[in-house]
This record gives C-alpha cells, structure tokens and sequence, in this order.
C-alpha cells in the first residue's frame, strides 16, 4: 500500500501543479477573485501534498505512524487560513462592488481545473478515504477542489453570456473559501481525536 500512496499522491501533486500558474494568470487578466482563489487553494493543496510524500517516507522508511497525521494538521491549519483570506476579499468586493470580470477565461480555466481534479479524485480511489488520515484528507480536498471548480465554471459561463452581475465572481470566490473552511473543519476534527487518542487515526466509514 505505502508504494501505491507514494505513486498516486506524486501523481495529484503534479496534477495540482500543473494548475496553478494557469488559473493565476487567467484570474489576474480576467479580474477574477475566483479563479485567483483557485489558484491559491492549489498551490495550497501542492504543499501539502509535497509535506504529505515527506510524511509517507517517515512512516514508511522510519516507522513514524503519526507522520502523517501531523500532516493532515498543517494542512487543515492552512486550508482555514486560506479561507479566511479568501473570504475576506470577496466580502471587500461585495460592499464595494466587483469590477468587470471576463466570463469567458473564467469557464474555460475552471472547466479544465474541474476536469483535472475529477482525474486526480479518480486515481486515489474511493477507497483512499478509508486508508488513513492523510489519504483521506487529500481525497476530501481533491473533490472539494473539483466541486468549487465547477461551480466556478457555471459563473463564468453566466458571466460570458450576460456581460454583467460581476457580483456573481465575488459570490463564487467566497462558496469556494466556504467550501475549502468545511473541508479544512472536519480534517481538524478528525485530527484532534487522532491526537487526543495518542495514536494514528483511520477513519471510519461516513
């Protein structure tokens, strides 16, 4: 198993990767905070990813069964960190009001970031979310990430065909914020207990 998690946690690393300079460019061109949020939360999720191969190594090669337990703390930490940044610019750009926002960039950057996350939440496997705690954690993000994506995609569509309610991009940036918090909320929870409890937690079936 310790390989197999080792191969596909590299694999949704370089997958995650591969998003972020294009969803940052395309939001700073577009006027997008949601698409710039995306980008945030996969750069967010590379570092994790990139902390939870060191973890895997540890448990693997040094016996450390609560390596990655720790990782899944420093990621739920800085997901709700994120989020709380996030959020903040929406709000700003909600009293404020939004400036105009490209539709067309959004749909197309967050329709790919979609489909790259439905491909990353298809090679972990259903079964990830059972292994441990960190595989689940990186399950949890991945299709939280691709939900927020499509949701994303859906307003830059609306926004490319009405060419108003800017609005809706703020709105948009602030479900994914919403969305990353939930995801980092129950990742800390199952993290305390594991921590409370002394041991490794796997988590059981929802």
């Amino acid at each position: 198993m310790a390989v197999t998690q080792r191969r596909r946690v590299t694999i949704v690393l370089i997958l995650n990767m591969s998003m972020i300079a294009g969803l940052l460019v395309a939001g700073h061109f577009a006027h997008s905070l949601s698409l710039v949020a995306e980008g945030g939360d996969f750069l967010a999720d590379s570092l994790a990813l990139a902390l939870g191969l060191l973890a895997i190594y540890l448990r693997d090669r040094h016996r450390n069964e609560k390596a990655t337990t720790w990782v899944a703390l420093v990621n739920a930490l800085w997901l709700l960190v994120l989020s709380v940044g996030v959020a903040a610019s929406a709000i700003q750009r909600l009293v404020s009001g939004s400036p105009e926002v490209h539709g067309l960039p959004v749909l197309v950057a967050s329709a790919i970031a979609a489909a790259v996350m439905l491909c990353a939440a298809l090679i972990l496997g259903a079964d990830a979310g059972r292994e441990d705690l960190h595989m689940r954690s990186i399950l949890l993000d991945t299709i939280a990430d691709g939900v927020a994506a499509a949701v994303v995609a859906i307003v830059g569509a609306v926004l490319a065909v009405a060419q108003r309610w800017f609005w809706l991009d703020a709105a948009a940036a602030l479900l994914v914020s919403t969305l990353i918090a939930v995801a980092a909320l129950r990742l800390l929870r199952d993290v305390v207990r594991a921590l409370r409890a002394g041991i490794a937690y796997v988590p059981e079936d929802d």
